[in-house]
């Protein structure tokens, strides 16, 4: 009994700072947002009174945002935009990520590790800095202010986030397992897409998430080097609160693209699981 109280001691010990870290920097900024995006906007920006301090004032609470949000098409429109740019994006970092992290996996253990140093390289280096590079290197081909230019930043900048995963996943399996394949009578492509692809399922669903969802948000990216045509959700959320200063409708916004990132992560977990257990 005395062991069991002590185990339960030590479990609660380490799991206190991972959820005391969400409860102060995710669900309480989380709840702050929620009851934001119930206020009226002030009249200089952020958030008008609880109680009216002057005749004629908006004050309490109102589910006004929302209802704009899903009576206006525009704003279903831009999300359903953002999905399918962060669903391409996805897409072409798996293309890209897979045969680099397969490679990386059966190289030589010495150039394993020059490989993956050169994959987290571009991180010690500024984020605006390599967002503005890529202005000097598509400007001579005139693909300034387009979606071409958009997509080929947010792949270029999210590549590692699918490398490292799918890099991490491959590097375990066993190549005994190819070795039975081939045995048995599977050609190249089958053992790749039976044996290798299939236990790789797990870094596959975990890079998508890491760039699908980082995407979503971003918005530096498509203001920099797209147009207005280009806007994200990332976009329309920062022009609420520093353009417009509707702090209520930028509030609004986030909780519903907090829900749909929640959504995803349970759905891409779901996922990864059922993979890895049927491989």
């Amino acid at each position: 009994m005395a062991r069991t109280n002590t185990e339960r001691a030590r479990q609660s010990l380490v799991a206190a700072p991972p959820l005391v870290f969400l409860v102060v920097f995710f669900l309480a900024p989380a709840i702050i947002m929620a009851l934001a995006s119930l206020r009226y906007p002030g009249e200089f920006g952020a958030l008008a009174p609880l109680v009216a301090t002057k005749p004629g004032e908006e004050a309490g609470l109102t589910a006004e945002n929302y209802r704009l949000f899903f009576s206006d098409s525009i704003y279903l429109e831009i999300f359903v935009k953002s999905f399918g740019i962060a669903a391409l994006t996805t897409l072409l970092c798996l293309a890209g990520a897979y045969p680099l992290a397969l490679l990386m996996a059966r190289s030589a253990k010495r150039r394993r590790d020059l490989m993956v140093l050169l994959c987290v390289l571009p991180f010690a280096s500024n984020f605006l800095v390599r967002v503005y590079a890529w202005m000097i290197m598509l400007g001579p081909f005139e693909l300034l202010f387009t979606p071409i230019a958009v997509i080929c930043a947010l792949v270029y900048v999210h590549l590692p986030f699918m490398v490292l995963p799918l890099y991490t996943n491959l590097e375990r399996h066993d190549p005994l397992l190819l070795d039975a394949a081939q045995d048995l009578g599977a050609n190249a492509w089958q053992c790749f897409w039976r044996v290798t692809f299939r236990l790789s399922l797990p870094g596959v669903f975990a890079g998508s998430a890491l760039v699908f969802i980082p995407v979503l948000g971003v918005f530096a990216i498509p203001e920099i080097l797209g147009g207005i045509g280009d806007w994200l959700v990332g976009n329309m959320i920062k022009e609420a609160f520093l353009g417009v200063r509707d702090w209520p409708f930028g509030s609004m916004l986030s909780i519903m693209l907090t829900l749909c990132v929640l959504a995803i992560a349970w759905v891409t977990a779901r996922l990864a699981r059922l993979g890895g257990g049927r491989a």
